[in-house]
């Protein structure tokens, strides 16, 4: 680990994350909230499965396995769109408290490069 840590938010394009690795030598990046809290660790290889995965795979599993299957929230409750990897969560939850934890989630889904509110 260098120091200090070298880290990004979890929205910069993967290319950018690439060559932010490759500038500073790195084989693992750090992704952090806006307070600075461990999102996902990404390596080189995390990025490559961008390119491995279509947009429409990502959705499905973030919408299938993720929000519908681990955290058991309705079908209906929140609808996925994915472009260039990035995945777009709209809906509503019940509880507040949780819309942390349907990003960390999708988020952590292969090939999903980062997220976005509409």
């Amino acid at each position: 680990m260098s120091t200090p840590a070298i880290t990004v938010h979890p929205e910069p394009p993967v290319p950018d994350a690439a060559r932010l690795m490759e500038r500073q030598g790195i084989e693992w990046l750090p992704a952090v909230d806006e307070e600075d809290r461990l999102v996902v660790i990404a390596t080189r290889g995390d990025l490559l499965q961008v390119f491995l995965r279509t947009d429409e795979e990502i959705r499905r599993q973030v919408a299938d396995d993720v929000l519908a299957g681990s955290l058991g929230l309705a079908r209906d409750a929140v609808t996925v769109f994915v472009r260039d990897g990035v995945v777009t969560l709209k809906g509503r939850l019940e509880h507040r408290s949780d819309i942390p934890v349907v990003i960390r989630s999708a988020w952590r889904v292969e090939g999903a490069v980062g997220w976005s509110t509409p």
